[in-house]
């Protein structure tokens, strides 16, 4: 779609500008106008606020779709998080057999190879077990299992495995990481019991992240850091669950002084986007009631959030800066995942923009590389 113009309040990577970009081919070929501060922009609720499209890099499901599902689940889930705002993000999968992983990476792989219309695009997979802890596994069904580089390099063959979580305590889970940093694979702690030291010498073979910071791993503690202090003494990235359930205020704003790279993720299932009810969410049973997902003995199971609660989560609840909000929802998950183009609002950069009013942030209009949802 080409010639598209769009004027607001610009996020642009040295700040707002009050102005106008241009779209053609899906790239944003131009943008001018004049800076302003941010105080301006959200006082000025005639002129909308346009940002990068959003970027989630934990995603299991929505709109009734659950990434392990086949036939057009894939496509409803993306479809879902696009009318949310997000332009673009990894669909994660679960712990199960083997075959099932299989069967849910080859219904992926053609979602990674283009991008359907009204769709977000898929980058890639997230693979969220099995290389877990079988004492971790938070919401993960129970078929944990021990590292193997032939069998990942094996899916990574059959879809892109961009991210993989793993139990960096398990056996032969060290010795893996710089293959699999070799391979393109960014590797994150998480649903772990590794000590302090274990998760230390996971960064220094090159473990890049941290799945679900705070969840489902060895928590702070002044004698024991667990996981969580290393991530918060020696981690530079860290996805985090901002639905106000899954991590309290005072956690996050530790986790934000922390991080420089601290990026915001939904850990969504099917039942995003979705009315109170049981839903799927890989084997397991899944319930939505008052805003949270649950097992039926009430262990946290993903979430309903979609990115543009997040983005209000963070400005309205947590007192975050605009343009810092939308860093953690955009920004620093693309340069995490190695994707300059995506991210930013810049000439060159992909089309992919959110329009919002200034004074709810409640979406007006999303842009999917350069198409108007």
């Amino acid at each position: 779609m080409s010639g598209i113009e769009i004027r607001g309040h610009l996020l642009t990577p040295t700040g707002f500008v009050r102005g106008r970009l241009r779209l053609d081919e899906g790239r944003i070929v131009g943008v001018d106008g004049d800076p302003v501060d941010e105080a301006r922009v959200r006082a000025d609720a005639a002129t909308p606020i346009v940002l990068p499209g959003f970027i989630d890099l934990h995603v299991h499901g929505g709109g009734g779709a659950d990434t392990m599902d086949a036939d057009d689940a894939v496509a409803r889930l993306a479809r879902t998080h696009a009318r949310h705002g997000t332009t673009a993000l990894l669909a994660t999968t679960m712990t199960a057999p083997l075959p099932e992983i299989e069967a849910a990476l080859h219904a992926l792989r053609p979602h990674c190879e283009s991008r359907l219309p009204g769709c977000a695009r898929v980058l890639g997979v997230h693979l969220e077990g099995p290389y877990i802890s079988p004492d971790r596994l938070g919401a993960q069904p129970a078929f944990a299992r021990p590292p193997s580089l032939p069998e990942i390099l094996a899916l990574h063959a059959i879809a892109p495995i961009r991210v993989l979580t793993l139990a960096p305590e398990e056996e032969g889970a060290l010795a893996l990481i710089p293959a699999l940093v070799d391979a393109g694979i960014r590797v994150q702690i998480g649903h772990s019991k590794a000590s302090y030291e274990q998760a230390r010498q996971a960064l220094e073979r090159g473990a890049s992240g941290f799945t679900h910071l705070y969840n489902a791993m060895s928590a702070l503690h002044h004698r024991e850091p667990g996981v969580v202090g290393a991530a918060l003494a020696h981690g530079e990235h860290a996805e985090l669950i901002p639905d106000l359930v899954h991590v309290a205020p005072g956690a996050i704003r530790a986790a934000l002084r922390a991080l420089p790279g601290l990026y915001c993720v939904t850990d969504a299932t099917s039942a995003a986007g979705m009315p109170d009810g049981s839903y799927r969410l890989g084997r397991q049973t899944v319930h939505k009631c008052l805003g949270a997902v649950r097992l039926a003995d009430g262990t946290l199971a993903g979430s309903t959030l979609t990115m543009d609660q997040a983005l209000r989560n963070l400005v309205h609840e947590l007192g975050l800066p605009l343009a810092e909000a939308s860093a953690c929802v955009s920004t620093r998950a693309a340069r995490y995942l190695g994707e300059p183009q995506r991210g930013v609002i810049a000439v060159g950069a992909c089309g992919d923009l959110v329009v919002l009013d200034a004074s709810t942030l409640q979406l007006q209009q999303v842009y999917l590389e350069g198409a108007a949802l």
